[in-house]
């Protein structure tokens, strides 16, 4: 089995899907949400985009203290969105392609103001890292039903997608 090259095709799958979502993004709705206790739009669907960062972060670190890392501008359209995704896709590829299996045996700490917050080894937080955009691309998903906005397919046909 070849890890590295399931890992890239699985992060390309997932940026094909995330495009589709980005490309509906609404311009006028970064501070929208849901809930009090939800992200506003703007800072999720910036989040989604910066996750894609997160496999080179891993495999050229050993970890990631949130309290010390700068904070992501929070982009302000589709355009910017697409802008920022498709330049962490293309980062990730390159470290992904340039990785060996060797590189994905260490480990990676995710911590908070010096705490850790979570461990892993270096495979498992790339894992990691694709379960998060599947997770938090589905809030979107939800924030844009909320909103009216039809949601694209993720892995088949979405119910708009659909003729019922």
């Amino acid at each position: 089995m070849d890890t590295l090259k399931n890992l890239q095709d699985e992060l390309s799958e997932e940026y094909q899907i995330t495009k589709k979502f980005f490309k509906l993004y609404p311009n006028n709705k970064n501070d929208y949400a849901p809930h009090e206790k939800s992200m506003k739009m703007g800072h999720l669907s910036t989040h989604i985009a910066e996750i894609f960062g997160w496999p080179e972060v891993v495999l050229n670190t050993d970890e990631l203290d949130f309290m010390k890392a700068e904070a992501p501008k929070i982009m302000e359209n589709a355009q910017e969105l697409e802008q920022c995704l498709d330049e962490k896709f293309e980062k990730n590829m390159t470290a992904l392609k340039s990785a060996n299996d060797s590189d994905l045996t260490g480990l990676w700490a995710l911590k908070m103001n010096g705490q850790t917050v979570a461990e892993w080894s270096k495979y498992g937080a790339i894992r990691h890292s694709l379960n998060q955009i599947t997770h938090h691309r589905a809030q979107l998903g939800v924030y844009y039903r909320l909103l009216g906005i039809p949601v694209p397919g993720s892995y088949g046909p979405s119910a708009d997608e659909q003729n019922f």
